[in-house]
């Protein structure tokens, strides 16, 4: 779409109205000391967050926790985000030039950041899988918040991105028992590439010592209420926005003494929250992606210059919508990526 760019120019996805988004052309500052210039090969699509910022829907009272770092604009729009990039180091820090790396920042193919903000993506790790560290990230902390145990019956309720990290974490684990549960049939297909067990909510086993929710719904966490043994305990890792939740506490949740804690990854979990920072805990994330199974989670790629015109499909919903044909996490390729082997024989 534009001819070209000088070292520093950049191209950024802004959404500018419900549904709209354009590339706009910016000017970047040099590089100065302890700072860094990225050259974006990939950035991932964060649907459940990016859907609402392109239909322009971020609710007004959460506008303020919904701001990405690196963020330009405000809510509804005009707005520049996205918070899962990887690039190369082209000028900075000598250690940090050439290398591949993470950046939480928008959708866009060049940009200037402290080199504090950057995470090396480790040998192993291809750079489009590492779009994926942030929900790897989530669901570390996740982990670390649960405390699965050896022998351990767990449920995931809820398979999309964030509960599909945490179901690929826990199969390393040495549990009793570990069921993906999903409301869609077509999660089964998902979980048996994982080779974790699926079930239809009403099908699912019970007696659970710990179950972590992530299907952003009421009738999801009505059922864990269900699934989780007495005494046992309810990882919460959806985010509701706006959207009210009701749910029958009046009958297993004090009759069987259960708890419900929210995880989030805002912070360190608390049982690791003295001993690692959140630079360790994204390295660890980062590690972690050497696992292959992980490129089961991608869908595209998508051009970064054909941004704009697919962002509509790629952010819909209801049937045939975005897990069916795009992934939990969607691909955007920019130039100088193209020579990638996974995506060789995608269109």
């Amino acid at each position: 779409m534009f001819p070209t760019a000088p070292k520093y120019s950049a191209t950024a996805y802004w959404t500018v109205g419900p549904r709209q988004g354009e590339l706009r052309r910016e000017t970047l500052a040099a590089p100065r000391e302890g700072e860094a210039l990225v050259r974006t090969l990939y950035s991932g699509l964060s649907r459940g967050t990016e859907r609402l910022v392109h239909a322009n829907r971020v609710p007004e009272r959460v506008a303020g926790l919904m701001v990405a770092p690196h963020q330009e604009g405000t809510f509804p729009c005009p707005v520049k985000y996205g918070y899962l990039s990887v690039g190369v180091v082209e000028e900075g820090p000598a250690e940090l030039v050439g290398r591949t790396v993470f950046c939480l920042y928008p959708h866009q193919d060049r940009y200037v950041v402290p080199a504090a903000e950057l995470a090396v993506v480790p040998d192993g790790v291809p750079a489009h899988r590492a779009v994926l560290a942030g929900a790897v990230e989530t669901a570390v902390n996740a982990l670390w918040d649960a405390s699965p145990r050896i022998g351990d019956r767990v449920a995931v309720v809820g398979c999309g991105l964030v509960g599909g990290a945490v179901l690929t974490l826990l199969r390393r684990f040495p549990l009793s028992r570990l069921e993906a549960v999903d409301a869609d049939p077509t999660k089964a297909r998902f979980a048996e590439g994982l080779g974790v067990a699926f079930a239809a909510p009403d099908e699912a086993h019970d007696d659970c010592d710990v179950v972590v929710h992530c299907s952003a719904s009421a009738s999801g966490l009505a059922r864990c209420l269900e699934l989780v043994g007495d005494d046992g305990e309810i990882i919460e890792l959806s985010w509701y926005g706006e959207q009210p939740v009701s749910i029958p506490l009046g009958a297993d949740f004090h009759a069987r003494r259960l708890s419900l804690r929210a995880s989030q990854v805002g912070q360190v979990a608390l049982p690791r929250r003295h001993r690692r920072t959140t630079a360790q805990r994204l390295a660890l994330a980062l590690e972690l992606l050497k696992d292959p199974v992980f490129d089961t989670f991608l869908g595209g790629p998508t051009d970064f210059e054909d941004l704009p015109e697919a962002m509509d499909g790629l952010a819909s919903e209801g049937p045939g919508g975005p897990d069916a044909h795009t992934g939990l996490c969607h691909v955007i390729r920019y130039p100088g990526a193209k020579g990638d082997h996974v995506f060789a024989d995608r269109p």
